[in-house]
């Protein structure tokens, strides 16, 4: 199993009440695709640099740390792409934990 981290920015427009649910959302479609959720680090909402669209000039930023099989990816973009809660993703590779050595 590979680590990867997924930095999503969700929609927020008109729902910003229900971005906890919407975070969860997230973390049950990654684990019923078979990957398994180690962090969620919720972030705050900031405004694009660069707006496409006026509809959307903002966004909440979530980063999420999961593992599992290099074919996850893929299915998880295309499911992600429909959900309208999601403006993007992205997912790269997570760096593995380094162990903490006491010092003596």
């Amino acid at each position: 199993m590979n680590r990867y981290e997924g930095l999503f920015i969700l929609n927020t427009a008109g729902k910003e009440e229900a971005i906890k649910e919407t975070i969860d959302k997230l973390s049950t479609e990654i684990t019923s695709a078979g990957g398994k959720v180690e962090t969620v680090q919720k972030m705050d909402k900031r405004s694009f640099s660069r707006v496409a669209d006026k509809k959307y000039s903002s966004g909440f930023y979530v980063n999420v740390i999961f593992a599992g099989q290099p074919a996850l990816i893929s299915q998880l973009q295309s499911r992600f792409s429909l959900n309208e809660d999601v403006h993007r993703v992205l997912f790269t590779h997570a760096p593995t934990p380094k162990a903490d050595v006491a010092v003596a």
